[in-house]
């Protein structure tokens, strides 16, 4: 049988991971803005688009 602790620990980490991962994502998207990397993927992304329609 579990105690209450534990229990709260467990509630603690299922709350915590999801949030770990947004500033994580956060961080990694300002990182390539930081870089300058957005004119990197939005031309990836319009090669990718006018592929999938048959244009490019």
């Amino acid at each position: 049988m579990k105690t209450d602790l534990s229990l709260g620990l467990t509630r603690l980490r299922i709350r915590a991971a999801p949030l770990l991962l947004l500033c994580l994502g956060t961080a990694f998207v300002a990182f390539g803005a930081w870089r300058g990397e957005t004119n990197t993927v939005f031309a990836k992304a319009v090669r990718l688009c006018l592929e999938c329609v048959g244009i490019g």
